[in-house]
């Protein structure tokens, strides 16, 4: 994006693939009318073949495993950390009342497990993003709106007849 300075310095160009057009209002309405034909007579893809295409493709599926891969196992392991504090404090509560050092007991203890392990996992998700999953969710938006702006290019060539 680039920075403007003076009168229209609140302003933001549009070809940044981050920005999101339709929270805006832009492209509403669009599915209703009919795509205009591209210059040498064939219709133009619309923008749900693009991300349809895009869906199917392997780089997106590639995306969607990786994220599977960390999401679910790290859901699971902290659903079940959480269920076994609680059935524990339920359960065995001579054994959570345990003084470890001083007023300092085992429930406590585990109580600020649960926000250490809430903190941690947020950071392992963060940077197993970063990681893995940042750069080919990039490349995939740029290929959209790449190929978003090649079917304006079409659109407008086409109404320019």
């Amino acid at each position: 994006m680039d920075k403007h300075e003076g009168r229209d310095a609140g302003t933001i160009r549009l070809d940044d693939p981050w920005y999101d057009a339709l929270a805006v209002g832009w492209g509403e309405g669009e599915e209703t009318s009919p795509p205009r034909p591209a210059p040498d007579g064939r219709p133009a893809p619309g923008a749900s073949d693009i991300y349809l295409e895009v869906q199917r493709s392997a780089a997106f599926q590639e995306v969607r495993r990786r994220y599977r891969r960390f999401v679910v196992p790290a859901t699971a392991g902290f659903f079940l950390w959480y269920v076994a504090y609680v059935v524990a404090a339920t359960a065995a509560p001579g054994v959570m009342a345990r003084p470890v050092v001083g007023a300092v007991n085992v429930a406590m203890l585990a109580g600020l497990g649960q926000f250490l392990s809430t903190f941690l996992l947020t950071w392992a998700y963060a940077r197993h993003a970063r990681l893995r999953r940042d750069r080919a969710a990039l490349d995939l938006r740029w290929t959209v709106f790449e190929q978003e702006r090649g079917q304006e290019r079409t659109r407008a060539r086409g109404a320019g007849r």
